[in-house]
């Protein structure tokens, strides 16, 4: 299991969907447990653009992941 998502990234659905949309994008990791209305326009998206997607089980474990104290959504590591 990783320890911590390497490289840069961007945390959270708006901040990940505008990335995918400028091509920035080259890895994208979800919570199993996140909103599902939240996170299939950013997993669609990230399937159009052929990004590889990781599923993380909780909100919690992606955001100790991310390095934050909080739960996050969807994480986006960027080119």
């Amino acid at each position: 299991m990783v320890n911590r998502i390497e490289g840069e990234k961007v945390i959270g659905i708006k901040q990940s969907l505008k990335s995918i949309k400028s091509d920035r994008g080259k890895c994208l990791y979800v919570a199993k447990d996140a909103d599902a209305k939240l996170t299939t326009p950013v997993i669609k998206l990230a399937n159009e653009k052929s990004l590889q997607i990781n599923y993380v089980e909780t909100m919690k474990e992606l955001g100790v992941l991310c390095g934050i104290e909080v739960g996050a959504a969807v994480a986006l590591v960027t080119k």
